[in-house]
């Protein structure tokens, strides 16, 4: 119980987390998850772009 107490009192102090990093983290793996499979680089890169693309818009 005592072993994360420092990084909770940060949290409760500053209301600082590592969130936004977690979240592009798991949105870089995604995007490189849905890229898996293709052989042609063209059309990977193009796939990539057009995942990247569409989670901007959303």
């Amino acid at each position: 119980m005592t072993r994360w107490w420092n990084e909770i009192e940060v949290l409760i102090t500053t209301g600082a987390t590592t969130a936004k990093v977690e979240a592009n983290n798991t949105a870089i793996k995604n995007i490189k998850r849905t890229g898996r499979g293709f052989r042609n680089p063209d059309n990977y890169r193009s796939r990539i772009l057009l995942r990247s693309a569409a989670q901007t818009a959303a």
